[in-house]
């Protein structure tokens, strides 16, 4: 029984294991800051289009990553691995693109005319308006984070990948390194895929679209910085993607502060299917932590582990429950 928990656990001491982690989010967020002053470093542009990704990892999926591959490491010994990986996690590509575009443009002519009794000649001065083409500049900015899981995936041999699905399940035995950290599972009994919606929200068709697009997606793994169903998702990536490919509501990946920035914020006695539902405090960030879809009778669907039908009146969610929102 000894050697079972050795042989599941993190080998490295906990400042090591701690110190790495800190480490690869020092680069995420470099990174996150490169994106943000793209405007400064790259000036001149009339428009800049991002197409951005969540930054961000599950520390455990690092941690048994770094295990699995190298058994033993330390905070000096590792860099380079967690250079390598990251840039195979994440890509920043930036794009001009031109436009060929027209303005209307308000000119000044003059028109001369003669008296045919005095001989007179004057001028005049009128004003017209014509369409000028112009050169629109526009930078696309697009970071791509495939995610920690399907990179790690194509780094490990057979072994090793075992062992990483164990450390990960079993959280190298120190579940205490990052106590606390939302990964997808509240630890509720919840009727995950067997639930009905009720028969009175399903009047309105925009929340049909909505949770008939949700409802695919039952069963899919939580993954940390997923945003389609190729990656599987986290719990912005899933509402972005599901208001948008139902056609309720365009709404390009970002977080789920970045979301909530986007609604109106809406009481609980007024909340109504096909809302959104805010929660704060689920792991180390600050604004909204998670989100999830409310579907009515305190219930909501969201990206937990696995995506799934849940109670939004448990201890858990009640004790991190932020607001309601509803896009304008």
């Amino acid at each position: 029984m000894m050697n079972a928990v050795v042989g599941t656990s993190y080998t490295s001491e906990d400042e090591d294991i701690l110190g790495a982690d800190e480490d690869y989010t020092a680069l995420e967020d470099a990174l996150r800051r490169e994106v943000a002053n793209i405007e400064s470093t790259h000036p001149g542009y009339d428009e800049y289009r991002y197409h951005v990704d969540e930054l961000g990892h599950n520390p455990y999926e690092l941690a048994s990553y770094l295990t699995a591959k190298l058994r033993h490491y330390t905070r000096e010994n590792v860099q380079g691995e967690l250079r390598s990986l990251f840039e195979v996690q994440y890509r920043l590509t930036l794009t001009e693109e031109v436009e060929t575009r027209y303005r209307t443009e308000t000119r000044t002519g003059t028109s001369t005319s003669t008296d045919p009794e005095t001989g007179e000649t004057t001028t005049e001065e009128y004003e017209y308006e014509v369409e000028v083409a112009y050169e629109y500049y526009i930078l696309h900015v697009r970071l791509e984070n495939r995610t920690l899981p399907a990179v790690v995936a194509s780094r490990l041999d057979t072994e090793q990948k075992k062992l990483y699905d164990v450390l990960l399940e079993l959280k190298g035995n120190k579940p205490y390194l990052w106590d606390g950290i939302y990964s997808g599972n509240d630890g509720g009994n919840d009727p995950g895929s067997d639930y009905t919606v009720p028969g009175e929200a399903l009047s309105d068709p925009a929340f049909v679209a909505l949770i008939t697009e949700a409802e695919k997606y039952l069963g899919f793994p939580y993954v940390w910085g997923g945003s389609s169903p190729g990656t599987s998702f986290d719990c912005s990536g899933f509402v972005c993607w599901v208001y948008t490919h139902s056609g309720v509501h365009n709404l390009p990946r970002t977080t789920a502060n970045g979301i909530l920035s986007q609604c109106a914020r809406v009481s609980k006695a007024d909340a109504r299917p096909g809302d959104l539902i805010f929660f704060q405090g689920t792991y180390n960030t600050s604004g909204a932590s998670h989100v999830g879809i409310y579907v009515g009778d305190g219930m909501m669907i969201h990206c937990g582990d696995p995506i799934k039908y849940a109670s939004i009146n448990t201890s858990y969610w009640q004790q991190h429950y932020l607001t309601f929102g509803r896009f304008n």
